[in-house]
């Protein structure tokens, strides 16, 4: 059989699967919607989407029914700022497409347009939780390459299908700090001029294309490619996500927001607790990793695990990652998550930083992020606490489309465990 008839055979079968009308029962509901928890409920999906949902919702005849007593259903999890898709063993090059080197091409990088659905890490996230993930591009710092866009995230999902793009060019990727002023010459002050003289030369190339076409408007540092991507960011439609780390740099950040009128995510802000109020009075939401409290470098001297729960204290939206944003450790979500718990951040916030704040905040929550009717069935059947490490999944559907329990690590441990004789 040729590849395209095994394509169309999937999409049969997973068509099929969305067809198929499905009751979870009798479990313990987190819908991260204005229902809040329902302690013992029903979830009812037809067609890939969740139609109704409560306490006392009827199942009709005919129905495939998963019997959830005693577990606990949550929307899928959302991995912020991975390289799911974009990589598959980091020390073979020809595997790796989360970067690029090219000297015209930083801020016009579409990460999207690359990634693998049929990566084998997407199978052992999935079986972690994860449905989705925003696939973030990373720098590739050669010798000579000063550009400082690393280029545009995507959201995507983990179901294994041709259509894994959930939303294309969902924000840009731009290190400050550190990072930043590195790039720059080696000072902050020298990012922040650049990052400013950037966005007036995209405004100037938005409001003068004609001219730029014809070889008259100003000398531009920046590529065209680069320029086109950046005047969604420019105009404020598209949102900036900002690496820093240091109390300081995200002062200077928030100031450059409000000034230059951008939609910032601030990424790591390992010291971010100690400008909390400022973050909130800016609206600016936050993505951290909730067992950073290393220091580092002298960036991160202030970082501690009870960043997010001060954070969500001061009224910041806190969206978490795990696993420094690598696809490999990606399964990790929830358990950094848990450990915010541990360290003061509430339950319920905890599983709102990894479900429905990164859909909001990415653009999808439309689609997926919560338990409500009219939205996708994109959720997970527990076993326990899905925030403790002993849990495990019953049940897992992506956008619509109920997935397997199994991922190759599993298969390759079944395949060679000593058989009974």
């Amino acid at each position: 059989m040729n590849r395209r008839l095994l394509a169309l055979a999937a999409f049969a079968l997973a068509t099929s699967a969305r067809a198929e009308t499905i009751a979870i029962v009798d479990a313990r509901l987190m819908t991260m919607a204005a229902a809040g928890e329902i302690e013992r409920g029903t979830i009812l999906i037809r067609d890939g989407c969740i139609v109704a949902i409560g306490p006392a919702v009827t199942v009709p005849a005919g129905t495939k029914v998963i019997d959830g007593r005693g577990g606990t259903v949550t929307p899928g999890f959302l991995q912020a700022d991975s390289t799911l898709g974009a990589v598959e063993v980091s020390q073979v090059p020809a595997s790796t497409d989360r970067a690029t080197h090219s000297a015209a091409i930083s801020a016009g990088f579409d990460l999207s347009l690359g990634l693998n659905p049929d990566s084998i890490l997407l199978p052992v996230s999935r079986l972690a939780g994860i449905t989705h993930a925003v696939a973030t591009p990373l720098y590739d710092d050669r010798a000579g390459r000063d550009l400082q866009f690393a280029g545009q995230a995507a959201v995507i999902d983990l179901a294994q299908g041709p259509a894994m793009i959930t939303r294309p060019r969902a924000a840009m990727v731009l290190e400050m700090g550190e990072g930043g002023a590195e790039r720059a010459g080696g000072a902050r002050a020298a990012a922040i001029v650049a990052l400013k003289a950037a966005l007036a030369d995209v405004r100037h190339f938005a409001s003068h294309r004609a001219d730029y076409d014809r070889g008259k408007g100003r000398p531009q540092k920046l590529s065209r490619i680069d320029l086109e991507a950046l005047i969604p960011v420019a105009e404020g439609r598209m949102p900036l996500i900002v690496k820093v780390d240091r109390a300081s740099d995200i002062r200077e950040i928030i100031a450059l927001a409000r000034e230059e009128k951008l939609r910032v995510i601030l990424d790591g802000a390992e010291e971010g607790w100690r400008v909390a109020t400022d973050i909130a009075a800016a609206g600016l939401p936050v993505i951290v990793d909730p067992l950073a409290n290393l220091p580092r470098s002298f960036s991160e001297l202030g970082a501690t695990m009870e960043n997010a729960a001060r954070l969500h204290a001061a009224g910041v939206t806190v969206i978490i990652k795990t696993g420094s944003g690598t696809a490999h450790r990606a399964r990790e979500l929830r358990y950094g998550a848990g450990n915010a718990v541990a360290y003061g951040l509430p339950h319920d916030v905890a599983v709102a930083a990894i479900t429905i704040n990164p859909a909001r905040v990415f653009g999808v929550a439309d689609r997926v992020g919560s338990l409500e009717a009219g939205r996708l069935a994109d959720l997970v059947l527990w076993n326990g606490d899905p925030l403790e490490p002993l849990s495990q999944p019953q049940a897992i559907f992506v956008e619509g489309a109920e997935k397997p329990l199994t991922a190759r690590p599993l298969e390759l441990r079944d395949r060679y465990l000593p058989r009974a004789p």
